[in-house]
């Protein structure tokens, strides 16, 4: 019914599922809030002073020492892009859902490189927002990166900066390093044996945050979820990262056993065997299905492919798959706005064409 061919060449690198312990960790996220010595906060600015902070930072990027050590950067302008590319951009995770917003703001940007390994977000909350994003477990490797970005811009334009509180943000949570850290993990072993709330209660008990797909205030559809550091000022970054790096293997550590638990009695072994064959049948077969739905499913395949009990369909697949069949990408692919029965239909007939092509 469509031509998705071209799918695959619209996705970022985090998705490819490439990194370290990726049957439980999906990315690793490292944002850096800044914010410039000589401007106000971004909601204090008018356009054409936040616009100037655009070209600042573009021109940064220009240098060719710069993009010898980091990449080819492009600034691009929000909005000059139709409505539902920021939305592709958002389910991505290039950009935050409040910053695809545009109206009332024609300064906001986002600074990419090609693989949006790292993507700058310009006139969010805070002038600028330092991302990097990589596949698996790569938190020391996503912070090495994004300073080396830090350190590029401040060598030229100086952020504002408080010998005692450290780095000066819109939000006081965000002052002090600046630092978000964060990992996508993948927990449907937790999930299905209902240990999944008691884990993450006690992940709050030593200062991190749990989020769904999107951050703050979002549902974990497909048993995927954002954990993050919630501390930022007066601790290193390299505190931080160690300390999520630390909590995330242990945690890949209980869902890891949990799998295999389920795989140990046979009775079990047989009912969760059944329900990852069932998911494969009807993703395989469906001609309407919804976001949820085939978030669940996927959710419970890619666990059966992670643990060898399905062989013949490579997790990168599945892994695209998680981010391909979301509402905005599903209409960008076939370059129309759809309703919702038909974006069904249109999801329906790209999972069943994934999997074939797997």
């Amino acid at each position: 019914m469509y031509n998705w061919e071209a799918s695959r060449k619209s996705l970022s690198q985090w998705i490819e599922g490439s990194g370290p312990y990726q049957d439980v960790v999906f990315s690793s996220r490292v944002r850096l809030a800044r914010n410039l010595d000589e401007y106000q906060f971004p909601w204090k600015l008018n356009s054409d002073k936040q616009k100037e902070v655009v070209e600042k930072i573009d021109a940064v990027f220009r240098n060719k020492s710069t993009e010898k050590e980091i990449g080819k950067l492009r600034t691009v302008w929000l909005k000059d892009l139709p409505d539902i590319q920021r939305k592709v951009f958002v389910e991505k995770h290039v950009i935050s859902p409040q910053h695809a917003d545009v109206s009332g703001n024609t300064a906001k940007a986002v600074i990419l490189r090609d693989d949006d390994v790292i993507a700058i977000m310009m006139n969010e909350e805070d002038h600028l927002r330092i991302q990097v994003l990589l596949p698996g477990l790569q938190l020391e490797q996503s912070f090495d990166l994004a300073s080396k970005v830090d350190n590029a811009i401040e060598n030229t334009v100086p952020y504002s900066f408080n010998e005692k509180f450290g780095y000066s943000t819109t939000c006081p949570t965000n002052a002090g390093t600046g630092l978000r850290a964060s990992v996508m993990v993948h927990l449907p072993g937790l999930a299905m044996t209902q240990q999944i709330n008691k884990v993450l209660r006690a992940f709050s008990q030593v200062g991190l945050a749990v989020r769904g797909y999107y951050g703050e205030g979002t549902d974990a559809k497909g048993n995927l979820y954002q954990v993050s550091n919630q501390i930022t000022l007066g601790r290193s970054e390299y505190d931080i990262i160690g300390d999520l790096s630390m909590v995330t293997k242990k945690l890949i550590e209980q869902e890891r056993a949990t799998r295999d638990l389920l795989m140990g009695k046979k009775e079990t072994e047989m009912r969760l065997t059944d329900r990852i064959y069932r998911s494969l049948g009807i993703l395989s077969h469906a001609r309407v299905i919804n976001t949820g739905e085939a978030l669940g499913l996927l959710s419970e395949l890619k666990m059966g492919i992670d643990m060898g009990i399905i062989r013949d369909i490579k997790p990168r697949a599945v892994n695209e798959l998680m981010v391909l069949i979301r509402p905005a990408f599903v209409q960008y692919m076939v370059g129309e706005e759809l309703s919702g029965e038909e974006r069904d239909i249109a999801r329906a007939d790209l999972i069943r064409w994934y999997l074939r092509q797997s």
